[in-house]
């Protein structure tokens, strides 16, 4: 399985822009939950931290689609590397006024600020590797080794976010603002970011606009917005089977860190295979897998309301198996059925598509959990993939021919100079 991706990485123009997109991630999953441990500390209120958190995600999902409709315009460099040097200072200033007590209010508008200019490093990245990678099975290798990648920044980030609450309370975020500055701008720099070239738009009125008139394009966010959903809910059973049935915070470590090793190895070995199976059909199989992990979970702790450890992490294992692959399969029929002058514009609204249905999913998990159980949380985000499978059948007759015509391999996002 490493040899498709010991292959990719040993190729010219892959590692750099691998390592500065790795490092632009981190702020990511470190942003919210260090504004949160902060706020938490100063103003000793976890509804303020709950409120400048929430603002930061809401402005970061409602900005990606304009910042990826500016990059099929003007091309990467100007667009990642003015937004990475604002979205850092704006996050250093937010550190510093908040460690000397600035009002909530102030906070907020601050945090605003960081989200609306958070630089699109996910939907650049993903269009540049047509450029540096023209052949189908390294691309296949690379978006399968990037998605997987993105799994260990939510597992590394809070880590090393904990170890910075060692040092001064300002700390954790003004690192979090150094690496979204070095990263933003490295990748800047990077021959992917600088070669890839926005494509005229075509002379077809049908292909102008936004990239949700497409049907396939508009599908396949759909499908992503349910997956999100359940995203939330994931994340917040976790939480409180954890605190709950455990009463440890160690175990909540476990618990994500399960997950996200089960979708890398997911993600890498979906990736390393050449499939007879068209992508459009892997997809609800996919979701189906990650429905009946959830679901799996749920009655075990209905039946065992003291379940053991390693029975639950066992299934989050399998259950993260699923995770890696219908992401990427999500990112692929993207670019199957956008046109190429909107393909970061529309990579683009699968992320805020991503950002917002985690975030409401968090919110309707919380209600089950303190009116019902973890496990109910468990059962909602189950029901959530049962619907994007559902999407995802229906939208098979769509998703079978592209909408828009097929370009050559090696130009289907951007042009080499």
């Amino acid at each position: 399985m490493a040899v498709p991706y010991v292959d990719l990485l040993r190729r010219r123009h892959v590692r750099g822009p691998l390592l500065a997109v790795l490092v632009a991630r981190f702020p990511l999953a470190m942003t919210p939950l260090g504004a949160i441990v902060l706020i938490a500390e100063v103003h000793d209120s976890y509804a303020s931290a709950g409120v400048v958190a929430g603002t930061f995600a809401l402005f970061t999902a409602a900005s990606a689609p304009v910042w990826g409709r500016l990059m099929d315009r003007i091309g990467q460099p100007l667009v990642i590397a003015g937004t990475s040097v604002f979205a850092a200072l704006m996050l250093a200033v937010f550190a510093l006024v908040a460690v000397a007590g600035a009002p909530v209010g102030l906070l907020i508008a601050l945090a605003a600020a960081v989200g609306l200019s958070c630089p699109p490093v996910n939907p650049a990245m993903r269009v540049a590797w047509s450029v540096i990678l023209p052949d189908e099975p390294a691309r296949r290798a690379a978006y399968a080794l990037d998605a997987s990648l993105v799994e260990t920044i939510f597992v590394l980030g809070p880590l090393l976010l904990t170890v910075l609450l060692a040092g001064p309370a300002a700390l954790p975020l003004l690192v979090t603002a150094g690496l979204m500055l070095a990263g933003g701008v490295g990748y800047a720099r990077t021959y992917a970011a600088r070669t890839w070239r926005p494509v005229p738009p075509a002379a077809d009125s049908s292909r102008g606009g936004t990239p949700l008139r497409a049907p396939g394009t508009m599908l396949t966010l759909v499908v992503g917005l349910a997956m999100a959903v359940a995203f939330g809910h994931f994340d917040v059973a976790m939480t409180a089977t954890a605190e709950r049935v455990f009463n440890s915070e160690a175990v909540l470590g476990l618990f994500f860190a399960a997950a996200a090793i089960g979708s890398t190895a997911g993600g890498l070995g979906y990736g390393a295979r050449q499939w007879r199976s068209q992508e459009r059909h892997q997809l609800p199989v996919a979701l189906a897998g990650f429905a009946a992990g959830s679901a799996l979970l749920a009655a075990v702790l209905v039946v065992l309301p003291s379940a053991p450890l390693p029975l639950l992490v066992v299934i989050l294992l399998a259950t993260g198996l699923c995770i890696a692959p219908s992401l990427i399969v999500q990112q692929s029929l993207i670019d199957r059925h956008t046109a190429p002058d909107r393909r970061s514009e529309a990579q683009a609204w699968l992320t805020t598509g991503l950002t917002a249905g985690s975030a409401a999913g968090m919110s309707i998990a919380g209600v089950l959990v303190d009116r019902a159980s973890p496990a109910a949380a468990f059962a909602g985000g189950s029901a959530a993939l049962v619907g994007a499978v559902l999407v995802a059948v229906v939208a098979q007759r769509w998703w079978r021919e592209p909408d828009v015509a097929e370009h050559p391999a090696e130009e289907p996002a951007g042009q080499a100079i």
